[in-house]
């Protein structure tokens, strides 16, 4: 079922990126994380002259079983009635998508509702939300290959139309749930110190969450020595449809936008089954969510931004993407030293 072919950057180009980039008209390492990025851009295409070309954030939808426990602020219906509002140009992606000239594409992974056929909706939906993880596995394998097998199409055919920098995000009422029992199961974090409030459930909820998904990953712990059954057992189809979208992104040497906690959750899966898919990945923002600092601590992760945010979406992505933008433009467009006839450092 997955077979990826991700490997390590050439890093013989290294030096020539770094040369070129301490001689350009700032005192060494005046420009911080931006010459990070433009380092690793630089490796993953590997030239000193990069591009974004094409940018585009895909935002996978869908529905989790588990949502009917009470683990969310929101009933589930809220999932498909934002996919409408995404599609209408109303949520802060489209609007931060539009702002910055993003291409924004939105699938139905597993929505449970029937949508009219949309000229902006892609239809990719496996089934109509997962089952209820407390008490059975969200979903099956076939399942799980479908939805794999979807993702990496939908990459495939972005890459084909010229894009090679692709941002992923997500909507799916109870998907906080799924990530923090994935974050459990693949760093050994206490459950406990995995869950946050989410879409903003108030103390009397967060007790009631924290029980729901203790009792989950009690009814699932035989399988955490087996990633891949876990995440089948308590993941949502739009989780899973990401996990093929990342690991193809990786094989074709594109760069990855990860965003937040779900994103990350979901990277984590991909990076323990393909560590190499670090060389290729950006982390977008730190999430206001509990567990994500201990999520990219976890994966040695040091996030673009830390603006608080909590609302999923690909935002993160968006909002990040004029920084990298601007990593891009210094290492093509700044002078050197030699170039502006500037004296260096004696």
């Amino acid at each position: 079922m997955l077979d990826f072919h991700i490997h390590q950057p050439d890093s013989s180009l290294l030096e020539a990126i770094k040369h070129k980039i301490d001689f350009k008209t700032k005192p060494l390492g005046a420009l911080g994380r931006l010459e990070d990025l433009s380092k690793k851009i630089c490796l993953i295409q590997q030239t000193t002259t990069p591009e974004l070309t094409h940018p585009t954030i895909l935002v996978f939808a869908g529905d989790h079983g588990l949502a009917r426990e009470g683990v969310s602020a929101f009933p589930q219906e809220v999932t498909h009635q934002m996919v409408m509002n995404f599609l209408a140009g109303g949520a802060a992606i489209s609007v931060f998508c539009k702002l910055h000239q993003l291409n924004l594409q939105i699938i139905d992974a597993g929505v449970n509702y029937t949508f009219e056929t949309l000229p902006n909706l892609i239809n990719k939906k496996v089934g109509y939300g997962t089952k209820n993880s407390l008490t059975e596995e969200a979903m099956t394998p076939q399942e799980l290959e479908q939805a794999i097998q979807a993702g990496t199409q939908l990459v495939l055919q972005q890459r084909e139309s010229g894009c090679n920098i692709i941002g992923f995000g997500e909507m799916g009422i109870g998907n906080t749930s799924a990530a923090s029992l994935l974050m459990a199961a693949l760093t050994g974090i206490s459950i406990n110190d995995c869950i946050g409030r989410g879409t903003g459930v108030d103390e009397k909820g967060l007790a009631h969450k924290v029980k729901i998904l203790q009792a989950v990953y009690d009814h699932h712990q035989d399988k955490t020595s087996d990633p891949m059954a876990f995440f089948r057992s308590v993941a949502g189809y739009e989780m899973a449809m990401m996990l093929g979208a990342m690991l193809q992104a990786a094989e074709s040497k594109m760069i990855l936008l990860v965003d937040g906690f779900i994103a990350s959750s979901v990277y984590l899966m991909a990076h323990r089954l393909y560590p190499a898919i670090e060389a290729y990945a950006i982390f977008c923002h730190q999430s206001n969510e509990q567990g994500h600092s201990k999520m990219l601590e976890s994966v040695s992760a040091n996030s673009i931004l830390h603006l608080d945010l909590r609302l999923g979406e690909g935002t993160g992505c968006a909002l990040a993407y004029p920084l990298i933008q601007s990593s891009v433009a210094f290492i093509n467009d700044m002078a050197s030293f030699e170039s502006a006839a500037v004296s260096q450092k004696s």
